[in-house]
């Protein structure tokens, strides 16, 4: 290794992956890029990196499984979670399982470098400002609950009383604001 530190992009939107390993390269930094969490771990067996850039809903697995398998791999490794899903809930699962920082798309090459060199960020701290609207508040639920099935949709929406189609049409739209 050229002593440089390596940056791995776990990311499915190419152009987003592309564009970030493009602007952490600009800035001196080595970049591998994963589309999968299969690629994702086929750079834990190869080379473990110092900075991982996650995204939550990456295909296969997910990024949560991925947080626990970089941790185990070198516990000095620093996360930071992308998603354009954020929920108090996949934040403090994030957190819990050894992010560093939990940021919502769209965030930049800045503010991601940023992201890893500011504080871990605590369970506890984890809060949103001021009061939530009834759509966020639903949005949170269904997350908690979602969380609490390991991630099944056909359980979730057992538990929730919906059919399966209105929770995945409801979860494929951005959290609301």
């Amino acid at each position: 290794m050229s002593g440089v530190p390596l940056v791995l992009i776990v990311e499915d939107d190419e152009l987003l992956r592309s564009r970030l390993a493009a602007a952490f390269r600009s800035r001196g930094l080595e970049v591998a890029e994963a589309a999968t969490t299969e690629e994702a771990e086929r750079w834990l067996s190869a080379d473990v990196p110092e900075f991982v850039v996650l995204d939550l809903r990456v295909p296969s697995a997910g990024g949560l499984s991925l947080i626990s398998r970089f941790k185990e791999a070198d516990a000095e490794t620093k996360i930071v979670v992308l998603t354009g899903y954020g929920s108090i809930t996949t934040t403090v699962e994030a957190v819990k399982r050894g992010a560093t920082q939990y940021l919502s798309k769209p965030a930049n090459a800045d503010e991601i470098l940023a992201a890893f060199g500011a504080p871990v960020v605590e369970p506890s701290d984890v809060t949103l400002g001021g009061p939530m609207s009834l759509d966020r508040v639903e949005w949170e639920y269904i997350n908690r609950v979602l969380a609490s099935c390991g991630g099944s949709i056909s359980e979730a929406a057992r538990l929730l009383r919906l059919h399966r189609r209105s929770l995945q049409r409801k979860l494929s739209r951005y959290a609301p604001k």
